[in-house]
């Protein structure tokens, strides 16, 4: 899609964090076990969210990561600005440095409008409302296939309505 891996894993373990117990912290290999995805790889942006005030990091036994207090607040597109480094839809859809109408590529006047509507899609959706959708069974999280996966005692402590 438009987003990159490393921005896709930060939303997933983001919205896996949420449907957690409260202040109980989660290893990142438990998170990289549930997702399915490359464990070195999501602890290095689950360090880079708690760097960036997203998360909070607890070392030794008992450690692992839990989301600040207010974070289940945050939007999509705040997140997405967080770990793409830049205003997220600035650039264009074909790859030019800017989206502008002076720097009008073919699909700009197309493409415009449908921007738009997905930044205030992303800007609409919270990691709490996300997690709140992963609890009723909205929406899965979880790559299709690992859904009989044992779960170690941590990801086994997701809240359920």
């Amino acid at each position: 899609m438009l987003l990159s891996r490393t921005t896709e894993y930060a939303l997933q373990a983001l919205i896996y964090l949420a449907t957690q117990r409260p202040g109980e912290p989660v290893l990142s290999r438990d998170i990289s076990d549930y997702l399915g995805v490359p464990a070195q790889y999501l602890a290095k942006i689950l360090q880079d969210m708690a760097k960036r005030g997203v998360l909070d990091s607890f070392k030794g036994r008992g450690g692992g990561f839990v989301l600040r207090p207010g974070a289940e607040g945050m939007n999509i597109l705040e997140i997405i600005e967080i770990v793409e480094g830049q205003r997220f839809g600035e650039g264009c859809v074909l790859g030019l440095k800017a989206c502008a109408d002076e720097t009008a590529c073919p699909v700009h006047k197309q493409w415009s409008p449908i921007k738009r509507q997905v930044m205030d899609l992303l800007a609409q959706q919270t990691i709490g409302s996300m997690a709140e959708a992963v609890r009723a069974g909205r929406y899965r999280i979880q790559v299709p296939g690992m859904e009989d996966f044992r779960l170690r005692p941590a990801a086994a402590k997701a809240i359920t309505p």
